[in-house]
């Protein structure tokens, strides 16, 4: 599995990042966005906002095929489906 982000758009509170997920069988495209108090509270084990998208898809994939990822969606929705999120993508990237 490839996991490629690519940021799209920054503003002042808010940054956009394409990701292009792909295996033997396809690819997906989503579109991520990253607000900065969601960077503040997940980022400092991580070197930039696009390190920590990449890890959370990587924990995304640990759990669904790529299929089930909605195609556009903020990180801090991603507790709401799985509430481990924040303290497993709070531990420093092994």
């Amino acid at each position: 599995m490839q996991i490629e982000v690519s940021r799209s758009d920054v503003e002042q509170f808010l940054s956009r990042f394409t990701v292009r997920v792909s295996d033997e069988e396809g690819a997906s495209e989503h579109e991520v966005t990253l607000s900065g108090a969601d960077w503040d509270r997940l980022g400092r084990h991580y070197r930039s906002p696009e390190e920590l998208v990449r890890a959370s898809f990587a924990f995304l994939l640990e759990r669904e095929p790529r299929q089930s990822i909605l195609p556009s969606f903020d990180v801090s929705q991603i507790q709401d489906h799985f509430p481990e999120f924040d303290q497993v993508i709070d531990r420093p990237p092994a």
